[in-house]
């Protein structure tokens, strides 16, 4: 089966996890809520190495951004391979491993007009990442994929041609359509991305340049290459409780695109933006790599600026509760998303709620004085019957809600308290 990742990374630097990934909500357990399940694997993803994962494609490639000063093998970690990202089912099969990006040349000024650099710090689960993103508002809306920021605690952006660097907050995410809007906090007159406004002009044959925060390693590379298709379906293949998803209408090139360069420039041979890199697959001699056409990521921009959370749209944090859910077996595998760590293997549930296995210190949870071995029972009277149940619950609030917990302590004794939910990283 051939390999598709995403062009962002993640892995250990120094002591600190960097891990790789492509989350989709289907398999967020607490998304927007803060909870899930607790372990020591990032879902499909080496949490010991400085690995990258990207997405799984239908068609074949990998793109996954990676930070400087980490290794690039991502150990016993099934066919995710280099990247510990997912397999791709692509029109044919094949498998195999994407090789350090070797056909790229640094940016130019002109490629790099617009082009950012992105760094995250994933809190809840001591990691790192880094990824691309463009930047398309003097005043610092930066367009990137929202795998690259997906998990986050803080998100910093430095702009490639002037080396200014900016504390992000997140406008709104759509992680069905991996898309990601950042505001960047107090800039001004920063110079942005030419986006194609043509129209559908682009042809197979067309020569693109990929340009991105190759390897993570700080500097943005520009790989040469071509389109091969304009209508490309793109399809993750399930890992754990990662459901299999399918982006559709994706612009396929040939170029040698790898971790890191996510949510980065796709340019025709005008120099003007036509997509933004996402996926990419390994195991033949030539990266095929796919992008999300621009004027599609466009749209779900000026519906995040709308405030319109309708579809797959999220504006802003989710609510974060701060706990991890018991799994049902001893082998945790988990990643905090939005919040708390994705459940591998199954959470352990009863008739009568949840059981928590761990609780973020300096949460609301924390505070309310939930422990390991509890068992929640209700959210504001509502029954709590699985770890679904209650992602669903707590998904309809905000950061700054106050919800009545009521849970069964090890003891056999009902407690309940009120808590107020706090933003999360990005779902």
């Amino acid at each position: 089966m051939e390999h598709i990742e995403d062009s962002d990374t993640q892995g250990t630097d120094e002591g600190t996890r960097r891990c790789a990934w492509y989350r989709r909500p289907a398999t967020i357990i607490g998304a927007a809520a803060g909870l899930v399940a607790v372990g020591a694997l990032a879902i499909g993803v080496p949490i010991a190495s400085a690995a990258s994962e990207a997405e799984s494609a239908t068609s074949s490639a990998v793109v996954v951004p990676a930070r400087p000063g980490t290794t690039t093998d991502s150990g016993d970690h099934g066919s995710s391979g280099r990247y510990g990202g997912y397999d791709a089912t692509p029109n044919g099969t094949t498998s195999g491993t994407s090789a350090t990006q070797t056909d790229a040349t640094a940016a130019t000024a002109d490629e790099s007009t617009g082009v950012a650099l992105i760094d995250t710090t994933l809190g809840y689960q001591n990691g790192a990442g880094a990824g691309t993103g463009m930047v398309l508002t003097s005043d610092g809306l930066v367009l990137t994929n929202n795998h690259v920021v997906e998990g986050a605690t803080e998100i910093t952006v430095t702009i490639a041609s002037t080396g200014e660097t900016y504390t992000a907050t997140v406008v709104g995410t759509d992680a069905t359509d991996d898309v990601a809007l950042l505001q960047l906090d107090g800039a001004s007159g920063l110079a942005t991305v030419t986006i194609d406004d043509d129209g559908d002009t682009e042809a197979v044959g067309d020569d693109i340049t990929a340009v991105g925060n190759a390897e993570g390693g700080g500097l943005l590379l520009a790989a040469d290459g071509e389109i091969t298709d304009l209508e490309s379906t793109v399809t993750t293949a399930s890992e754990g409780t990662v459901s299999s998803e399918t982006l559709d209408g994706m612009i396929e090139i040939q170029a040698d695109v790898v971790a890191g360069d996510s949510g980065g420039a796709v340019l025709d041979s005008d120099g003007e933006v036509i997509g933004m890199t996402t996926a990419a697959s390994s195991g033949t001699a030539v990266t095929t790599a796919y992008a999300i056409p621009i004027d599609d990521a466009l749209a779900l921009v000026q519906q995040m600026l709308a405030g319109d959370e309708s579809g797959d749209v999220t504006l802003g944090y989710p609510a974060f509760l701060g706990i991890a859910i018991a799994q049902s077996t001893s082998s945790l595998q988990g990643m905090p998303d939005s919040g708390g760590f994705r459940g591998h293997d199954g959470t352990v549930t009863t008739a009568d709620g949840v059981t928590i296995a761990g609780v973020y210190q300096g949460t609301p949870a924390a505070d309310a004085g939930l422990t390991a071995g509890d068992t929640i029972t209700a959210v504001d009277g509502t029954s709590v019957t699985d770890s679904s149940s209650l992602t669903a619950i707590l998904s309809e609030h905000d950061p700054g809600d106050t919800v009545t917990m009521t849970w069964v302590d090890t003891a056999g004794a009902t407690q309940s308290a009120s808590v107020t939910l706090i933003a999360g990283p990005v779902a």
